[in-house]
């Protein structure tokens, strides 16, 4: 089965935050360049600001809505539960095939949402507790359905993305599970006591990491 589907794809990165204005600002300052703004996810209660990381990934800020009413189910990336300083959270897939992606999968990916912001459309495996597998810590999975990509749309500010690691506990079983359906050399597993995840970008200013 694994050999019938597309490969997943990296798409974008999440930084968390819990006031997407100042912490807007402080990424702006560390990674010498603007975030671009995104928009609303009224389905989810969030909003957002993007970063494009070449022609196919991006960066994305995300923080609760304080304007939006509750959604009534609980927020994706487990930002119900979020608390703290700006940090980088999630990693996201994406596939050609959102439903053959979730079946090569063990249960608790989540399930297919179709989702619209503005002329971007697009479908997403939500988990019904907003948790991913691994505590957290799985990639989530996008199937986009727009003619383009959003990060065609975003001004380019020479920052590219250079390594993605996910350190974890159960490095080992999520690098089994996942590394056969991605393409090499596109996350780098690492056990660790604590989870966690590292991106080091290439800046105009120079290499930073988050």
């Amino acid at each position: 089965m694994i050999q019938a589907m597309s490969l997943l794809e990296f798409d974008h990165i999440a930084v968390s935050c819990t006031d997407l204005q100042r912490d807007a600002q402080t990424l702006e300052s560390r990674l010498n360049v603007p975030l671009a703004q995104g928009g609303h996810h009224p389905t989810m209660g969030t909003y957002n600001r993007l970063l494009s990381l070449g022609p196919s990934a991006y960066f994305e800020l995300i923080a609760i809505d304080p304007e939006a009413p509750p959604p009534g189910r609980p927020r994706w990336f487990g930002l119900d539960q979020f608390s703290g300083p700006a940090r980088l959270t999630n990693w996201i897939l994406r596939c050609q095939d959102l439903d053959d992606a979730l079946a090569v999968l063990p249960s608790g990916f989540g399930t297919p949402m179709t989702l619209q912001r503005g002329n971007l459309r697009w479908r997403m495996a939500v988990p019904e507790t907003g948790i991913l597998p691994f505590e957290g810590w799985a990639p989530a999975l996008i199937e986009w359905q727009s003619p383009t990509h959003p990060c065609q749309s975003l001004p380019d500010q020479n920052v590219r993305l250079d390594r993605l690691c996910l350190k974890h506990p159960q490095s080992t079983e999520m690098h089994a599970l996942l590394a056969p359906l991605l393409e090499p050399g596109t996350i780098h597993f690492e056990p660790a006591e604590r989870p966690a995840l590292l991106a080091e970008f290439e800046t105009p200013a120079g290499r930073v990491a988050l």
